[in-house]
């Protein structure tokens, strides 16, 4: 995520009532032998959690059931990431680069920025890599492209139902994507909600919320934005 030979510390912050599933987790990244690793600390308060931390993977919140609309999830949010943006505020350093992953992630992320006014807006971002590379994978499977060969495809707007998967711009191995698919009712009609609903639809087969797919967004949008993407 930080690069190949960037040592990290990590500092796990959970609530008091999950301690046996934090003590789990930390012994199992023991057992893994990450060779970057270079400490694990654990914390049950974000007030010691966030101190002098340089990035921040803000992935509690309540999670996401079957039916239930992002904005279902606000109001017992909204004070998690109120109590975490003031944290960030007094804790972390004031260059943190914070990552909110739980859900609603942008109004998450609007909300927790209000509470850190010290942190500069640009370094608090809501994660639509996930909605990214869901449409990517689409069109790899549209077109039987490999994933690498697709580029410029943009999400715009919030992480949620009513995004727009941009692929006005991108390209298909080096070929404009639009007249590589050569389909405009797929990319107008079918494409556009399959991406923006994929969540509700892995919803509805596994009962829960995406879990691989949204830790591989968080490693790749970290991993960018930290390195660069090139």
């Amino acid at each position: 995520m930080f690069g190949p030979y960037q040592k990290v510390i990590l500092h796990l912050v959970e609530l008091p009532f999950a301690e046996k599933a934090l003590k789990g987790l930390v012994m199992e990244l023991h057992d893994s032998g990450y060779k970057n690793v270079a400490g694990i600390e654990e914390y049950f308060d974000v007030q010691e959690g966030f101190k002098g931390i340089d990035a921040a993977l803000l992935v509690g919140a309540r999670p996401r059931g079957p039916g239930m609309e992002r904005k279902d999830l606000l109001e017992a949010n909204a004070k998690i990431f109120e109590e975490q943006g003031k944290a960030l505020d007094a804790h972390a350093k004031k260059t943190v680069k914070v990552l909110v992953v739980g859900n609603p992630c942008n109004t998450n992320a609007l909300i927790l920025s209000s509470f850190a006014p010290s942190i500069p807006k640009k370094n608090i971002t809501a994660m639509t890599r996930l909605d990214q590379m869901r449409a990517v994978s689409q069109i790899s499977q549209k077109t039987g492209t490999p994933i690498d060969k697709i580029e410029n495809i943009a999400i715009w707007g919030n992480h949620s139902a009513t995004q727009f998967p941009d692929t006005f711009f991108g390209t298909v191995d080096g070929k404009p994507l639009r007249e590589v698919v050569n389909d405009e009712a797929y990319l107008n009609e079918d494409f556009i909600p399959k991406v923006a609903k994929r969540g509700a639809e892995i919803i509805s087969v596994m009962g829960k919320s995406s879990a691989a797919s949204a830790a591989a967004a968080v490693c790749e949008h970290m991993h960018d934005w930290w390195n660069g993407n090139q």
